[in-house]
């Protein structure tokens, strides 16, 4: 099973050295009993799972749709009939390219609380090398 030293944690929960480390000793995140300590990889992947929990959903409608990103609006560009909205969910940023009329329709603006909806025929995945 693969563990993850403390560094390594924190920098894939987003998170510090220190807050890793509270959270070890508060027996939030077991570790190996390794020295130096490391964090099992299936306890930080559910612990990153329980982190996760987005924003709750304000459009209040049914979709088919699970790839919901909820956050804010951080930056729109209208250049002619097109647009550009990137919007921060948590630690991700989703860009979505739609039409200037669709971002005066929808009153998209830097702070304005938005869904991004993804729907993909394909998802690439990937490891480091090792």
């Amino acid at each position: 099973m693969p563990s993850y030293k403390i560094a390594d944690a924190a920098r894939l929960l987003g998170v510090s050295d220190d807050t890793v480390r509270r959270w070890i000793d508060a027996g939030v995140l077991p570790t190996t009993g390794a020295a130096p300590a490391e964090v099992p990889g299936d306890a930080l992947a559910a612990h990153a799972v329980e982190l996760a929990h987005a924003a709750s959903d304000p459009s209040d409608v049914l979709s088919s749709a699970r790839n919901r990103f909820v956050g804010l609006v951080t930056r729109v560009q209208i250049d002619g009939v097109m647009a550009q909205v990137d919007i921060q969910s948590g630690p991700h940023r989703v860009v979505s390219l739609l039409s200037a009329e669709a971002v005066r329709d929808l009153a998209l603006e830097p702070g304005s609380l938005a869904v991004a909806v993804v729907k993909a025929t394909n998802v690439i995945v990937e490891t480091p090398k090792g």
